[in-house]
């Protein structure tokens, strides 16, 4: 990555005044050499040969170095400086780095497992695909002498555990202690926080879209502002939780846990009840609407509605939004489900056997063992000056589980659909877009793969 002028000049300004501040006096400055040789001696260190010596980089000013893809288990760099320093795939297997600061770091994919990052600012860092199961995020500080002598802070920024505005994508903290840490603004898209201790913790504004919080304690939580679209709260405590202006679209979640919360304000799912007209009337509604192309009737509109076991076998669907509906258990065998939006909708359980797809939304959508048999999702030919191929999409689906036989998705997008544990036999996937998807311990037999993007995808072998 080259730096621009602004970011030169603010590394100049940052080596200069960094290790003089009042906050921060007494770091000891070290060169990349000095580094790589400590790392050098860490790794002997590691392997129980002669010349190790176990890293200690406490209170050390690392600022703007390399540590990429170092092993660093058991080292020592409480209260450290590691400013924008570049840590991508470093393993901190059990490292202590208590008040670190981690401002605007790149730790992307890197191993903080079991590590203690009590105090630690992450302000702005990058930890996308990192692995931080059972650390130790909670708040806490560094008292060392001042100037004067007496005893100081040692902080880096104006909260202790600052999270705020890091980027937390696809990372795992399953099982880690976030308690009373400020993560304002932070994105955690498809992270998987499952278990996690957040008591008291603040997450205003912050992204969950996909967040896995199975089983996570959020007492007295704040998430005023945040977007849960299509993440999972089952079994989470949420005694006292804020969830003002929270969007809890196609989030899977206990109700009576969720009555606990405060919900002042927020985006949940709409009862059947609560609509001006009754189901049979809407989808009659529709139905003249597709028949005089628009002109007259209504496009039903189920965004966020709980149709949980509702019968809609037969039903023609075609175009309608259902983004973030509940549709659990429910019966869409024979439907006509073209061009309709389904993101974020809840779908587990249910029966789409036999249901035309093409062209469908599912983006995002939760099919843990629903039935996809008989079905047919290939492009629909969109007319017009333009006219272009529009295909069905189960990007990032959730599809555990999932039974899916004698079916046709040619072209669709299932980039990073997760299929694990399913049985799929005699599925034409040809041309589909199946980058990153996952089918780990799925069942597969008499499945087309012609000409499909396989790139980056698990739990297929070359006979399949």
């Amino acid at each position: 990555m080259v730096e621009t002028d602004d970011e030169k000049q603010q590394r100049q300004r940052v080596l200069e005044a960094g290790a003089d501040s009042d906050q921060t006096f007494g770091l000891r400055r070290l060169n990349q050499q000095e580094l790589d040789d400590i790392c050098r001696r860490h790794g002997r260190f590691l392997n129980c040969l002669t010349g190790g010596a176990r890293a200690n980089l406490s209170l050390c000013d690392l600022t703007y170095l390399d540590l990429a893809g170092r092993d660093l288990t058991n080292a020592e760099l409480n209260g450290a400086r590691l400013f924008r320093t570049r840590m991508r795939g470093t393993k901190f297997y059990s490292a202590s780095l208590f008040a670190t600061d981690l401002r605007e770091a790149d730790l992307v994919g890197a191993n903080l497992c079991r590590a203690d990052l009590r105090g630690a600012c992450l302000r702005g860092a990058d930890l996308s695909e990192a692995l931080i199961m059972d650390a130790d995020l909670r708040d806490g500080q560094m008292m060392k002498p001042g100037r004067s002598g007496a005893l100081k802070a040692l902080t880096y920024d104006k909260q202790a555990t600052d999270m705020s505005l890091a980027r937390m994508t696809a990372a795992d903290l399953s099982f880690s202690k976030i308690s009373n840490a400020f993560i304002v603004q932070t994105d955690f898209t498809d992270t998987i926080l499952r278990n996690v201790k957040l008591m008291r913790a603040d997450l205003s504004h912050s992204n969950l879209t996909g967040a896995n919080l199975e089983g996570a304690d959020l007492t007295e939580t704040i998430f005023t502002g945040a977007i849960f679209r299509g993440a999972i709260l089952t079994s989470a405590i949420m005694n006292k939780t804020k969830l003002d202006g929270a969007d809890l679209s196609g989030a899977l979640f206990d109700f009576n846990s969720l009555s606990r919360a405060d919900t002042t304000g927020a985006k949940l799912p709409r009862s059947l009840m609560s609509l001006d007209v009754g189901l049979s009337q809407i989808l009659a509604g529709h139905l003249v609407w597709i028949d005089t192309a628009g002109k007259e009737g209504h496009r039903a509109d189920f965004t966020s509605v709980d149709l949980t076991g509702q019968d809609l076998s037969g039903a023609n669907l075609a175009a309608a939004d259902l983004e973030g509906a509940i549709l659990k258990g429910a019966n869409l065998s024979g439907c006509v489900l073209t061009m309709a939006r389904l993101p974020y909708a809840d779908l587990r359980e249910a029966k789409l056997i036999g249901a035309d797809l093409r062209g469908a939304n599912f983006m995002r959508a939760t099919l843990i063992h629903a039935n996809l048999s008989q079905c047919r999702g290939g492009p629909v030919h969109v007319m017009g000056a333009n006219g272009h191929l529009w295909p069905t999409s189960f990007e990032h689906a959730r599809m555990i589980g999932v039974i899916i036989a004698s079916a046709s998705f040619p072209q669709a997008k299932l980039i990073k659909a997760n299929f694990g544990q399913g049985k799929i036999s005699d599925v034409d996937f040809s041309g589909a877009d199946l980058r990153d998807a996952d089918f780990t311990g799925a069942v597969l037999s008499g499945v087309v793969f012609d000409n499909a993007d396989l790139r980056g995808v698990r739990g297929i072998d070359d006979e399949a």
